[in-house]
């Protein structure tokens, strides 16, 4: 399975953007996909998982009420739309995927498959 993911860009802060994650290869059946970010000078960072069905969803504190994540019918792509972004939230987005949901909300990094990143930036 590959990854990409898209949708970054530069916004202002307030504004909106909506990252997807479309896979190719095989679907994404069977596996969780998350979003984690990585600002520079930091670690990366969880963001939000989702599970396979998408019935469940896990966001980090930092934007919770904010983002949502979310994936289509057809398993093959996963979405993080962004809200009310801030100044906090730039950062290079990155899309993964994982059979084991634990692992993904556990943000742990430790995931089967990553895409590359996409550059989100929001000036304040």
């Amino acid at each position: 399975v590959q990854l990409q993911a898209s949708g970054g860009g530069l916004v202002q802060a307030g504004g909106s953007l909506r990252l997807s994650c479309a896979a190719s290869g095989r679907t994404l059946r069977g596996y969780a996909g998350g979003w984690f970010r990585q600002a520079p000078g930091n670690e990366r960072e969880f963001v939000a998982a989702i599970s396979w069905s998408g019935g469940s969803t896990y966001y980090a504190d930092s934007v919770k009420g904010r983002f949502t994540i979310s994936r289509d019918n057809a398993k093959t792509t996963v979405y993080l739309q962004m809200n009310s972004l801030k100044a906090e939230d730039t950062a290079v987005y990155y899309c993964a995927a994982d059979p084991s949901w634990i692992t993904v909300r556990g943000g742990s990094g430790e995931m089967d498959y990553w895409g590359k990143g996409t550059q989100v930036t929001v000036s304040s």
